[in-house]
């Protein structure tokens, strides 16, 4: 049982159908055949170990190449043109070895070595077709299966985000700021104040259907920045200077909910509070060889992160893996001295 646990499933299904193959064989011949062949025994474990390593040669071109990843017609040429390939391959190298050692038997009847490696090379494509099939079908339901997963895994992080970033991210603290700027505005500017409110409710009910939702298109994800954003000046008045610079372009682009306002806290919290005399928080949106970048970047260290919990950047990895299946980035460096870089590359959607 130990042993089984050390090979792979590849192997073992391998050694399960090529073992399979040469008991029918067997069977067949000590049960159905009419005449005797010598060397018979010999000539179905050459064949099959001659199997193995054909069928292996087949796979390593097939994930060389990628052939799974590509769309289904290219796939579909694939499948037969390696089939036919390999067919005559095959039969090539078992002729070519039975008769090296002597082992073919004709039964006394002349036959080219064409012809042969021909009769063997049909036999064989019907052999290999099966084991194609096999392969192909195998790998397209472990492919679903895994996106069925990962989508059970999206869902349950979104809801997983909504709490936190209720609990974390819109944390008390900025709500309790922003109550005091608004209170503190009241009676000077009450339209200032009563735009305030609007800010902030909209930032809530976005956290709170953050859960329902995949994506969203960049400009409802923006609006709910620069509300944030806007509510923050209040705080901070001339410590903090905003700058965007967005591709009109990408407003149509679908992002996860509530990621770039996560990223733009996170500059907010260990950038420009830290920072006596404040600084810059810029947001940008551009498109970039074919894929789309989100683009945060504030003044201050990458330092004061790192001492953080790292919810943020830990929550944006997380979800662009899954949402993305590996095809969007996201990294956070020093871009000198005084800044710091969130950076979001995703792939661009069809719109």
């Amino acid at each position: 049982m130990l042993i089984l646990n050390k090979i792979s499933r590849y192997w073992l299904c391998q050694f399960i159908g090529w073992g399979s193959s040469m008991a029918i064989s067997i069977f067949y011949y000590l049960t159905l055949s009419v005449r005797t062949i010598d060397h018979f025994f010999l000539m179905v474990v050459l064949s099959v170990l001659l199997g193995i390593i054909i069928t292996h040669l087949m796979r390593i071109i097939i994930m060389e190449y990628k052939v799974l990843e590509k769309p289904i017609e290219p796939q579909i040429i694939y499948f037969v043109a390696l089939t036919l390939l390999f067919s005559v391959v095959y039969a090539f190298a078992d002729v070519s070895l039975e008769k090296l050692f002597g082992l073919r038997d004709t039964g006394g009847i002349k036959i080219s070595l064409a012809n042969e490696i021909t009769r063997t090379a049909i036999s064989n494509f019907f052999l290999l077709f099966i084991w194609n099939l096999i392969y192909y079908t195998y790998h397209y339901v472990e492919r679903n299966r895994r996106q069925v997963v990962d989508t059970l895994k999206l869902q349950s992080v979104v809801k997983e985000l909504e709490l936190k970033t209720i609990k974390s991210h819109i944390n008390p603290h900025f709500i309790f700021n922003a109550l005091n700027s608004i209170r503190a505005m009241v009676d000077e500017n009450p339209t200032r104040a009563r735009t305030a409110i609007t800010e902030l409710s909209n930032i809530l009910r976005s956290s709170m259907q953050a859960e329902k939702l995949e994506t969203v298109p960049l400009e409802r994800e923006l609006n709910i920045v620069k509300d944030y954003l806007a509510l923050e000046k209040m705080r901070f008045e001339e410590r903090l200077i905003i700058e965007m610079d967005i591709d009109e372009d990408t407003l149509g682009q679908p992002v996860p909910p509530m990621m770039l306002q996560t990223l733009v806290e996170n500059a907010i919290k260990h950038g420009i509070s830290k920072m006596i005399h404040g600084g810059i928080v810029k947001v940008t949106s551009c498109f970039v060889n074919n894929h789309h970048e989100l683009i945060v970047q504030n003044s201050g260290q990458l330092d004061s992160y790192i001492n953080e919990d790292g919810f943020g950047v830990k929550s944006t990895q997380y979800r662009l893996n899954l949402l993305y299946q590996g095809k969007a980035t996201f990294e956070i460096k020093n871009v000198n001295v005084d800044m710091v870089e969130s950076r979001i590359t995703m792939p661009v959607a069809a719109i």
